[in-house]
């Protein structure tokens, strides 16, 4: 019986709301220009809309509000506030933010489903996105009206990460990307704006294409030029920072974003932050690997020569700086970028741009070579010593009866790239393209160090093999094909 009069209750509680909001409406378009006249019905309107927030705590009773058709009045009410007065529209906001929160969407998946697909249905994205355009954020009450719309959108991508793409395309991209560079002073929703940012570009092509032609890698650039030569001034301001940054890592993922950010003078800011020693060093580092990597990466190598990036980029490969710890990067992940760019440049460049960075290795009687050679002993060390941990656990399953079938060996090799294998394979690119140059200087230094430290060409060879056979995630099979065979050239000649 309980269970019945819960149901009752909440079928009446739902509908009176479906009627005081036909009573409101109905007064709006009789007496359009005369507040007083449907002032009564808007407060009794908002009370049942605040008593609503009960059902927040029912998650598996929402099928009533899609039954009941209150979503689609709910979404209604977003439409119709004349500006004088949003309270509606801020009170409908509170309670979708409230009736889609994560946790309580993951209490019961069905009746969450129902819910999504109702607000999904109702295009609930374009109406708060035209909800958001009419709030004045001067209002406290207006601003926080559009921190909750922000929390609506980023509890709907974490539940259903599909509907990012159509999010995107409902205007929320456009609207993000205006209030980021619009001139305020730095909020809770601007740092709420650069996370969602950051989710829909997550993994997408479709976001990303399409914040490429709104113009968005130029907005990311200006709004971070700021941190060139400042530090954020709170620990919020930094999270944004690192927002924007990821934001622009995922958008050069997508080849077309490769050109815009080269046009967009992308290589000169991030040139500048690798300089300038700031807190935004780390992640122009990360942008920069993001923005060279693979044959994409071409035109943004040759230029990032021309502006005399090397000049930059090979201090950081001689000594990791040391101030790596505040910004919370670890010695790993900076010597893994600096190799990755300098890998990339020595598979994309050509003529007189690959002769300057070939040039480098020579310099000072060799010291990058040594260098090199040093990294590859630290890192060849740190995987000798996973490796031998994973025999162990191997070992270990075998004895228990276990079977090792692909998923396990997937997840060990995953563990072994961690461990420092990543890095050991580019450093090991890096000595059998520079060995391969026609530079006999080169070659001799790097077999030289090999002998005199008990390394072997054996296991060199060994781990450029393992990685040939990894590469070219999501490329063609020509592609893969011509690049593994290029990859095995170089090894045999090493």
């Amino acid at each position: 019986t309980f269970s019945f009069l819960l149901l009752t209750f909440l079928k009446k509680m739902i509908l009176t709301f479906e009627k005081r909001s036909y009573k409101n409406q109905e007064l709006r378009i009789k007496f359009p220009d005369n507040p007083e006249k449907f002032m009564e019905s808007e407060l009794d309107l908002n009370d049942i809309i605040q008593e609503m927030h009960v059902i927040a705590t029912m998650p598996d009773l929402y099928h009533l509000l899609v039954e009941l058709n209150a979503v689609h009045s709910l979404l209604g009410l977003l439409t119709y506030s004349p500006k004088p007065d949003p309270h509606v529209a801020i009170a409908v906001v509170d309670l979708l933010q409230e009736l889609t929160d994560i946790d309580t969407l993951h209490e019961s998946e069905e009746g969450a489903e129902v819910l999504i697909d109702a607000l999904l249905e109702g295009q609930v994205v374009a109406l708060l996105v035209q909800n958001m355009e009419r709030l004045d954020e001067q209002v406290k009450e207006e601003a926080d009206g559009i921190y909750n719309t922000l929390a609506i959108t980023e509890n709907m991508a974490e539940f259903r990460p599909g509907l990012c793409t159509e999010a995107a395309q409902q205007g929320l991209m456009q609207w993000l990307l205006k209030r980021i560079k619009a001139k305020m002073p730095f909020d809770a929703n601007k740092l709420y704006c650069s996370e969602i940012l950051a989710i829909l570009l997550q993994n997408n092509d479709n976001t990303r294409e399409l914040l490429g032609e709104m113009d968005g890698i130029d907005v990311l650039l200006q709004q971070l030029s700021v941190f060139k030569r400042h530090n954020p001034s709170t620990a919020e301001e930094q999270e944004m920072m690192e927002n924007l940054f990821d934001g622009l890592c995922s958008c050069l993922m997508l080849p077309t974003n490769r050109d815009r950010f080269l046009r967009g003078e992308g290589l000169q800011l991030m040139n500048l932050m690798l300089r300038e020693k700031k807190m935004s060093r780390t992640s122009a580092l990360k942008v920069l690997d993001h923005g060279m990597i693979g044959p994409e990466g071409a035109d943004n190598c040759h230029k990032f020569v021309d502006i005399l990036g090397l000049r930059t980029i090979f201090p950081l490969f001689m000594k990791t700086p040391k101030k790596m710890k505040k910004t919370g990067a670890s010695e790993k992940e900076h010597e893994e970028h600096v190799c990755s760019i300098i890998a990339s440049m020595l598979r994309n460049l050509k003529s007189q741009q690959r002769s300057r960075l070939l040039n480098k290795f020579t310099e000072n009687d060799c010291e990058k070579v040594d260098r090199l050679m040093e990294l590859h002993f630290k890192y060849l060390e740190a995987v000798q010593q996973a490796d031998k941990r994973i025999e162990g656990e191997k070992h270990e399953m075998v004895r228990q009866g276990e079977i090792l079938d692909d998923s396990m060996e997937d997840e060990f090799y995953l563990r072994r790239l961690d461990a420092g294998l990543f890095v050991l394979q580019l450093i090991c690119y890096i000595m059998v393209e520079i060995s391969n140059s026609g530079i006999s200087q080169l070659q001799q230094r790097v077999h030289q160090i090999l002998n005199l430290r008990g390394g072997s060409v054996k296991v060199v060879r060994h781990i450029m093999r393992e990685y040939a056979e990894s590469i070219g995630d999501g490329k063609s099979d020509e592609f893969k094909e011509a690049e593994r065979k290029r990859i095995m050239d170089l090894v045999d000649n090493f």
